[in-house]
C-alpha cells in the first residue's frame, strides 16, 4: 500500500460502553475453548519475540503480522511461520476474527494504536512505555474503562514468580517498613552520530511509520532503533528501560502518584543527535515518607550490586536487592538472610528480552481474555509507573523541582512544565476517547 493512500484515522469511532461486558470470559466470542487470535504490530525486535511467544502459548494464535518495513515483515513471517502480513495495522482492526492487537512499535505509536484497537473492540497487549507523553496515559485508561477491553502493559517482571514472592513478603513485613526504592540501568551505548538526509528505503513506508508524529525529513540514523533518543518519537532511557525498575519500586513501596519530582543529568558521552540525557538521576517523593530514585547510565556500564539493571528496596529492618533473576534479602548489618536466584543469570541488557517472564506475562493476558483472570499489569496500574518516568523527563527538561497533585499526577503551579504534558500531533491523528 502506498503512503499516498494512507489516511489518518478519526479517533471517534469508539465502541459504546454498553456493548461490551466487564472482564467476562471470552468477551469477543463467548467460549473459553477458543484460541485468542492476535495481530502483532512492530516486528523488528521485541515484537518478533512477542509473536513467537504468542505462537507457542496455549490457547493463543498469531493470526497476522503487521509492520511498515516489508523486509522486516518478510523476515518475521518466515521465522514465525505466519502467512498473513499487513503493512497498515488498521486492516487487522477491520478483521472480526482477530481478538487482540499486540503493540511493539516505536513509542509515538503506542497509545494511538492501542486506542484505535480498543475502539475496534480489540484487546491490547501494549509494550512499555504505554504512551509517548503523560496525557496519552490518561487517554489509555479512559479508553479501557469505556470499552472494557483487556489491556496488559508489557512490564513482564510483574509476572516473575520470584518477584511476586518477595514483593508479597515485603508487604508482610520482611524488611519492616519499606521507604526507599532505587532503580538503575547501566549500558554502554555508542554514538548515534549526526544524521544525514537520505532517500527513504524502498522497503519502508516512512509516512505510516511517522503516523501520529509531526512530519520530519528522513535521516539515516533514526530507524530502526535510534528513534528512542529523539523527542519526536522516543521517550529516553527513563521510559525505555527505567519503566521496568521504577515499576518494581512502586510495586514494592505500595505507592501510586508522587508529590515532588527532581532530576539531574546530561548528555556527557558524545556530541551527536541524541536529544535526551545519557546519564540521569531522578527522584520521586511520595506522601507518607517514601521515595523512589532512578539512576540511568546509557553509556557507562558501571554496575550496581553487580547488576547492570535492578532494584533495591530499603526498609526499617532490612533490605532487598532484586532483578529479573531473583532476589537477595539483607539485614541492617548487610548480612544475607535469604535469597532466591535463578541458577543462571540472564542478560539484563538484551533488548529483545526473550525470557520466562515474558512467557508468563503473555499467558496471563490470554487467560484474562478467556477466563476473566486478574491481569498482572492492567493499564490503569502500568500507566502510574510510566507517568513517573514522564515526570522525570519533564523535571529534567525544565531544570527545576516539580510539585505534583497526588490526585491526578498533574504539575502544580508551573504552566511551562505542564506544557510538556501532551504533544503536537500530525493533522488528524490526535487520539481522543
Amino acid at each position: 500500500q502506498s503512503a499516498a493512500n494512507i489516511q489518518p484515522p478519526l479517533f471517534v469511532q469508539t465502541v459504546p460502553s454498553t456493548a461490551v461486558g466487564l472482564m467476562v470470559p471470552r468477551i469477543l466470542k463467548g467460549s473459553p475453548n477458543e484460541s485468542v487470535r492476535v495481530a502483532v504490530m512492530g516486528l523488528n525486535g521485541r515484537g518478533s519475540v512477542l509473536a513467537k511467544t504468542f505462537a507457542k502459548t496455549a490457547n493463543a494464535e498469531v493470526a497476522a503480522l503487521c509492520d511498515v518495513d516489508s523486509a522486516v515483515l518478510a523476515k518475521a513471517a518466515s521465522s514465525i511461520g505466519v502467512s498473513k502480513t499487513i503493512t497498515d495495522f488498521r486492516r487487522a482492526l477491520d478483521d472480526k476474527s482477530i481478538d487482540a492487537l499486540v503493540i511493539a512499535t516505536p513509542d509515538h505509536w503506542h497509545a494511538p494504536a492501542a486506542i484505535l484497537a480498543m475502539s475496534a473492540g480489540k484487546h491490547v497487549y501494549l509494550e512499555k512505555p504505554c504512551g509517548h507523553n503523560a496525557r496519552e496515559g490518561e487517554l489509555l485508561v479512559d479508553a479501557q474503562r469505556k470499552t472494557k477491553r483487556v489491556v496488559q502493559m508489557g512490564t513482564q517482571q510483574r509476572s516473575a514468580p520470584r518477584s511476586i514472592e518477595v514483593l508479597q513478603a515485603i508487604r508482610e513485613g520482611l524488611i519492616g517498613k519499606p521507604y526507599l526504592g532505587r532503580a538503575w540501568y547501566a549500558n554502554t551505548r555508542g554514538t548515534i552520530g549526526r544524521g544525514k538526509a537520505a532517500s527513504v528505503p524502498s522497503n519502508l513506508d516512512y509516512e505510516l511509520w511517522q503516523g501520529p508524529a509531526p512530519r520530519a525529513p528522513y535521516k539515516d540514523n533514526v530507524i530502526h532503533y535510534n528513534w528512542h533518543w529523539f523527542h519526536r518519537w522516543g521517550t529516553g532511557e527513563i521510559c525505555n528501560n527505567g519503566t521496568h525498575e521504577v515499576d518494581v519500586c512502586r510495586w514494592a513501596l505500595g505507592v501510586d502518584t508522587c508529590v515532588r519530582v527532581t532530576s539531574s543529568g546530561g548528555r556527557y558521552h558524545f556530541d551527536d543527535d541524541w536529544e535526551f540525557t545519557d546519564s540521569q538521576e531522578a527522584t520521586f517523593e511520595f506522601a507518607g515518607g517514601k521515595t523512589i530514585i532512578w539512576q540511568g547510565q546509557s553509556c557507562n556500564g558501571l554496575e550496581t550490586y553487580g547488576r547492570s539493571r535492578g532494584t533495591s528496596i530499603l526498609g526499617t529492618t532490612g533490605s532487598v536487592v532484586m532483578d529479573r533473576d531473583g532476589y537477595v534479602v539483607y539485614d541492617l548489618q548487610n548480612k544475607v538472610v535469604k535469597q532466591n536466584l535463578a541458577a543462571q543469570a540472564g542478560d539484563g541488557l538484551n533488548i529483545s528480552a526473550d525470557d520466562d517472564m515474558t512467557n508468563l506475562h503473555i499467558a496471563n493476558f490470554v487467560d484474562a481474555i478467556r477466563t476473566g483472570a486478574r491481569l498482572h499489569q492492567p493499564i490503569d496500574e502500568g500507566a502510574k509507573s510510566v507517568l513517573l518516568c514522564h515526570l522525570g523527563n519533564i523535571a529534567q527538561e525544565t531544570g527545576r523541582a516539580l510539585r505534583i497533585d497526588p490526585a491526578n499526577g498533574h504539575i502544580l503551579g508551573d504552566d511551562a512544565a505542564m506544557a510538556h504534558w501532551s504533544r503536537e500531533y500530525a493533522p488528524g491523528w490526535a487520539p481522543t476517547v
